[in-house]
């Protein structure tokens, strides 16, 4: 079978290694070695303060505790075109999501729909970085400090990722990032706040650790929201290889855009981005076609997603809207592709020949 991506799995000695020396510690837990080892390492390879930078659980968890550490409330503005953790984590914690609709080309939140959706209640700008593709944060950024709101990224999809040279991490209050097992780089389970400055990485990393201080007080209500020692060493061993991943993916990913120019749409990149190679999106003429190549797929044993779909304004316990019309549009017409480090060039020859079959039959 062939999923449409596949963890990657480092060498067991390389992950033994790290393994080892928490049977050396006996240490699990609690911001130990391994953790801190990796939050230096992280912070190195991307560019970021390893002052501001805070481990968690989890990519939803990170959203989580920066809605909480800039005491969110009210309404927040958000695309309909993602994850649906994008817009649950904001219900989760009694906030809002109000959908603004996305860009015809990049996919991403359209900044120039913004400011119509600016109440009394709006009290921050959560946009996403659809497939590490970066929204246009200078605009953005100055919408929310005209408006005097609050500025989250949700950059799951933007590791490695740069704008003009700088960090895409480094725009807003804060971004965060997931280390789940289907992204390019994976903790098993795992995420990260890159937050605008040392104080607010401090507020989110008492409240990860159930409010507690450097004291060893308890200041505020937090959750248990900490990465494990276990979850470090995978993280490790696979920044270990993460140049030799990010080759593999490249040369899946231009291979596809070779053979697949100007028979389907791709998403318009930011001039400005490199490109992480996380995702390859491809757009259809219509639904049914997304449809018929989902199974003629399947039937062949390899699996595509359609992803996002449905677009998240029309997800009834979201409390959605239905205005977003480029969204809808989008998210019935979007599929990606399978792509990962070990997948067959052949497998991908075989794919791009079953898209030329379902398109020239349409």
């Amino acid at each position: 079978m062939i999923p449409v991506t596949k963890p990657y799995l480092p060498d067991r000695r390389s992950l033994d290694r790290y393994l080892g020396s928490i049977y050396e510690t006996s240490q699990l837990t609690n911001n130990g070695p391994l953790v801190q080892e990796l939050t230096r390492r992280l912070a190195q390879y991307l560019h970021v303060d390893p002052n501001r930078l805070v481990l968690v659980a989890n990519g939803s968890l990170a959203l989580q505790l920066t809605y909480k550490a800039l005491e969110l409330t009210g309404d927040v503005l958000t695309t309909p075109f993602s994850f649906v953790a994008s817009a649950s984590t904001l219900l989760w914690e009694g906030i809002t999501p109000r959908f603004v609709d996305v860009d015809a080309t990049s996919w991403n939140m359209n900044e120039q729909y913004i400011s119509e959706h600016i109440t009394s209640k709006t009290k921050a700008i959560m946009p996403v970085h659809v497939f590490g593709n970066p929204c246009r944060v200078d605009q953005i950024g100055e919408l929310a400090k005209a408006n005097n709101l609050s500025l989250v990224y949700d950059a799951s999809h933007c590791f490695g990722v740069t704008v003009s040279g700088k960090s895409v991490l480094d725009y807003g209050d804060a971004s965060t990032l997931s280390f789940h097992a289907t992204k390019l780089f994976h903790c098993v389970e795992g995420g990260a706040v890159v937050a605008r400055d040392a104080a607010l990485a401090e507020k989110i990393k008492r409240l990860a650790n159930f409010g507690i201080n450097e004291n060893g007080l308890i200041e505020r209500v937090g959750v248990n929201a900490k990465l494990s020692e276990m979850h470090a060493a995978m993280g490790l061993a696979v920044l270990d290889d993460i140049d030799e991943i990010l080759a593999a993916r490249a040369e899946c990913w231009e291979f596809y855009e070779s053979q697949l120019d100007g028979l389907v749409e791709f998403q318009c990149r930011s001039a400005q981005a490199s490109n992480n190679y996380a995702y390859f999106p491809v757009l259809l003429e219509s639904e049914p076609q997304v449809v018929r190549l989902v199974d003629e797929l399947k039937a062949r044993d390899i699996h595509a997603r359609r992803y996002f779909y449905p677009s998240l304004d029309s997800v009834e316990c979201l409390q959605g809207e239905s205005d977003c019309i480029e969204s809808k549009r989008i998210s019935c017409r979007i599929l990606c592709l399978p792509i990962y480090p070990s997948l067959p060039q052949a497998v991908q020859i075989e794919i791009v020949n079953c898209i030329r079959e379902v398109l020239g039959s349409s």
